[in-house]
């Protein structure tokens, strides 16, 4: 197997903008939300609630709202 530098970055040169874009709002970011809220349960469980597992759960509240927002969601105002 030849390995390639640059060859995953030459990948992302033939998505458009939006694809990437949309790739990137429906894939990475909730993957991303998800982990950091697990993470910040799991640190609240085992050692009480603390700044950083707040800060994990809402960066996991923050991308439940942008998706409902881009859903159509009603906002709370």
């Amino acid at each position: 197997m030849i390995l390639v530098v640059g060859h995953s970055q030459a990948m992302w040169l033939f998505f458009t903008r939006r694809l990437r874009m949309w790739l990137i709002l429906t894939v990475v970011l909730p993957l991303t939300t998800g982990v950091a809220r697990r993470l910040g349960r799991r640190l609240e469980a085992r050692r009480g609630p603390s700044g950083l597992s707040r800060v994990l759960l809402k960066a996991g509240d923050l991308g439940d709202r942008a998706r409902s927002t881009l859903r159509g969601g009603r906002r709370r105002g």
